[in-house]
């Protein structure tokens, strides 16, 4: 492996753990009932993550099934840095 793949991996292996914490940061969210005890940590994995989500969005709109709304986006963004690190640590 090279130096270069090594740290791209581990910089997208970070990317998405990033990605899980803001997830189950939003699901606590929505499912809270009463107040959220999450607005930092919330602020800053949307900080780090929403600059990569935000232009696949803009061309993948979220999919509404009634009430719900469906974030193709987080999941497209998601499946690439998996793939991407996966090519990386290959390298």
């Amino acid at each position: 492996m090279s130096l270069i793949g090594t740290l791209l991996g581990y910089a997208l292996t970070l990317f998405i753990l990033v990605m899980i914490v803001r997830m189950v940061l939003d699901w606590t969210t929505q499912l809270a009932t009463g107040p959220s005890r999450t607005g930092r940590a919330r602020e800053l994995t949307h900080a780090w993550t929403e600059p990569v989500i935000a232009p696949v969005r803009r061309r993948l709109p979220p999919l509404r099934a009634g009430g719900l709304a469906f974030d193709l986006a987080f999941t497209v963004v998601f499946v690439a840095a998996l793939i991407l690190r996966s090519i990386a640590f290959s390298l």
